[in-house]
């Protein structure tokens, strides 16, 4: 596998280990839905959460999180609302970042952006 895939998964890992440590539970990963795809939907409570996962190991370009395009955005946008009307989910739900920021030394460090876009 290629290094930014491991970087990719390692930061995945992490942001669903912070998610479940703080009282979200896992519904899917990697959805898919036409040409989109959402890292994460996870639920708390009545609340269901799409979340992209931005890990990056050398921070020289930006923090994790600005790498979120408008069209990314949209993207993910789209295939939540498949998932919506697929689930015939009816309550409030919100769009997150999860950024991960993987040091040289291995340390890796987590924060969640709650209402990211919308």
């Amino acid at each position: 596998m290629a290094q930014h895939n491991d970087t990719g998964k390692q930061g995945e890992d992490a942001a669903m280990q912070y998610l479940q440590e703080n009282g979200y539970q896992i519904l899917e990963t990697n959805y898919r839905h036409q040409h989109a795809e959402i890292d994460l939907i996870v639920q708390k409570n009545k609340l269901l959460v799409f979340v992209e996962v931005k890990t990056r190991s050398n921070l020289s370009f930006g923090e994790p999180e600005t790498f979120v395009t408008f069209t990314k955005a949209n993207l993910v946008m789209r295939a939540a609302d498949h998932y919506i009307y697929a689930r015939d989910w009816h309550h409030d739900i919100r769009f997150d970042v999860v950024a991960v920021s993987i040091t040289p030394r291995g340390e890796v460090k987590v924060r969640h952006i709650e209402d990211a876009f919308c």
